[in-house]
């Protein structure tokens, strides 16, 4: 059996999405328990010189409907224009993704592969087939993102474990 573009994009983009929008509530629940305010967090970072929680939630949001929104104009982007959300904002724009995702059909989807997109940025450009550029570049950012998300958060007290993080795996029903 061959796996499709969908298959290896857009389905496993809405699992993470699913795994982020859960831990992200989980945050939310944990502050209201601790009597925390949950906008600290959003400027939390691992280390100083890595970008904080904030940018890694809109990066999530960007490597999953921004990448297949690139895949399908043939252009990429980093992320602008996103301004300063606070924690529910960051909720809203994981939703967001989510449902844009979910409105998107295998034959459109797969109908991508093969096509030619470029990443830009700044005068560099890259240049990609879809499927490439959706396996090999917005797939790792994207676990790479969710997962210093995830890390902020365990760090902030947050009780996450690794099924928080795996989110809903698609099991032979």
């Amino acid at each position: 059996m061959a796996i499709s573009l969908y298959d290896c994009s857009v389905a496993s983009f809405l699992q993470v999405l699913g795994a982020v929008q859960s831990f992200l509530d989980k945050g939310l629940a944990h502050c209201r328990e601790a009597g925390l305010d949950p906008e600290t967090i959003v400027d939390t970072r691992l280390h100083d010189d890595m970008l904080p929680f904030r940018f890694q939630i809109v990066s999530v949001a960007h490597h999953s409907r921004g990448a297949l929104e690139g895949a399908k104009a043939g252009l990429f982007l980093p992320p602008g224009g996103v301004g300063e959300l606070d924690y529910a904002g960051l909720q809203g724009l994981v939703a967001e993704a989510r449902g844009a995702l979910q409105g998107l059909s295998r034959d459109e989807v797969n109908a991508l592969e093969g096509k030619d997109m470029v990443f830009r940025l700044g005068s560099r450009e890259m240049p990609f087939t879809v499927e490439n550029f959706l396996l090999s570049f917005s797939t790792p950012n994207l676990h790479f993102h969710a997962t210093t998300a995830y890390d902020i958060l365990r760090q902030s007290g947050v009780p996450l474990g690794k099924r928080d993080y795996m989110g809903q795996m698609r099991l032979k029903l």
